[in-house]
């Protein structure tokens, strides 16, 4: 069912509530989770396609990053207790296959896939995490159900139309405002190999929370900062101002015309010795948990004054998993309208409901929000949205969504 209807709701930025948005960053111990656990169900889809030319059942969005204990200070410090990481899911890890007359039963190596992809991917995030002291790595992933795989066996195939696989919904809107926009500009900046060679103290575990009323927009910078660059409080208080300036100053590169504020670890206490510092860049060292589902949203943030959905994107299948699909599809689309508008829409809100069993391409609900530009006729931009809605539930856009995906070209965390 397609529903396009206009907006009875402001355009955010003139919205009179406050305006909060969060990113955690790709240290952040749930961030850590989203990333191991997509990346485990990309590298089983690849060993699948490599062997079988074809993707199994799978869903590897359980993970959890268990927090250790360590006693950093000043050039060093020492883990007491090593952190812990489990991935949990389901996955086809026997597959029985006919050769003549004879048939053969193969076993899928899922363990050592889900482990080495931990490894890589913690690496790939840290600079100051020792992958064989550090953390411990785990798997429990076991075969999944009769009747979801049966979903899935039907859904498979690429010239089918994929199966919804649940009864669930995803959402997404268009375009970030201003304060979305330096929420997650000022997390990839911190982040960048560019900005970590000038601010080498500088900590993965960072996290941004801005908030704006009327024109005046307040970001807070939680940044764990690594002991061992560090020989003082003087340094430290250094290293956290690099962070604040370097945020100002993109701010005032990308919102200019916001009035804009920055404070950095605000729970320090400098003349007490209580500080941010960290070994290994992450709170996850002394006793931080992470957990898949519990960071940013498919559009790579937290925006509890947008629709959201609650779904875990990362570590579902990308064959019929409406839970990863719908969440992205909905980012895609309301993007794709708003673009086509070319100024006519000033925002797009895309709300998508699947029904277990049905047609991927033919959603139970699919309802579009829009909010037109001044003295613009409604039908036009409907015209709009329609063309584009026609075009993402296709058969082949579902296929190039898939393929994307496996691919690790879709931002989904």
């Amino acid at each position: 069912m397609l529903k396009i209807s206009q907006a009875n709701f402001l355009p955010i930025e003139k919205s009179e509530f406050p305006e909060i948005c969060e990113r955690k960053g790709v240290g952040h111990p749930d961030t850590v989770c989203d990333a191991v656990a997509d990346a485990c169900s990309r590298a089983l889809c690849v060993y699948y396609l490599e062997n079988y030319d074809r993707v199994y059942h799978h869903n590897v969005d359980k993970a959890a990053l268990v927090g250790g204990t360590a006693k950093p200070e000043f050039g060093g410090g020492m883990i007491i207790q090593p952190q812990y990481f489990l991935i949990v899911g389901r996955a086809i890890n026997q597959i029985l296959t006919e050769c003549g007359t004879e048939s053969k039963l193969e076993y899928i190596p899922v363990a050592t896939i889900c482990i080495d992809t931990q490894r890589k991917i913690l690496g790939d995030i840290f600079r100051n995490l020792n992958l064989n002291r550090d953390i411990q790595f785990d798997y429990a992933v076991r075969p999944g159900s009769i009747d979801l795989t049966g979903v899935f066996d039907d859904s498979h195939h690429t010239d089918d139309i994929p199966l919804s696989n649940d009864t669930s919904f995803g959402v997404g809107y268009a375009p970030y405002s201003d304060v979305e926009k330096i929420t997650l500009e000022a997390e990839k900046l911190i982040n960048s190999d560019k900005f970590k060679e000038k601010c080498k103290a500088s900590g993965e575990d960072i996290k941004v929370m801005t908030e704006r009323l009327g024109n005046k927009v307040g970001i807070t910078v939680a940044a764990a900062m690594v002991s061992k660059y560090i020989n003082d409080a003087d340094e430290y208080i250094n290293y956290t101002n690099q962070i604040k300036e370097a945020v100002l100053d993109l701010a005032a590169k990308i919102i200019p015309e916001r009035e804009v504020i920055c404070q950095v670890n605000v729970g320090d206490k400098v003349e007490k010795g209580i500080l941010y510092l960290t070994i290994t860049g992450t709170s996850a060292e002394a006793g931080d948990d992470g957990e898949v589902g519990r960071g940013n949203r498919s559009n790579g943030l937290i925006t509890p004054c947008r629709p959201m959905s609650l779904e875990a994107v990362c570590g579902k299948n990308p064959i019929n998993h409406v839970g990863k699909l719908y969440n992205i599809l909905g980012t895609e689309m309301s993007r794709e309208i708003y673009k086509r508008g070319e100024g006519d829409i000033l925002e797009a809100h895309v709300k998508l409901l699947s029904q277990i069993g049905r047609p991927i391409t033919d959603p139970w609900v699919n309802s579009i929000e829009l909010i037109p530009a001044e003295n613009i006729n409604f039908a036009s931009i409907e015209k709009i949205a329609k063309e584009v809605s026609e075009e993402m539930l296709s058969k082949e856009y579902f296929i190039d969504l898939r393929k994307r995906l496996i691919e690790g070209k879709v931002q989904t965390y």
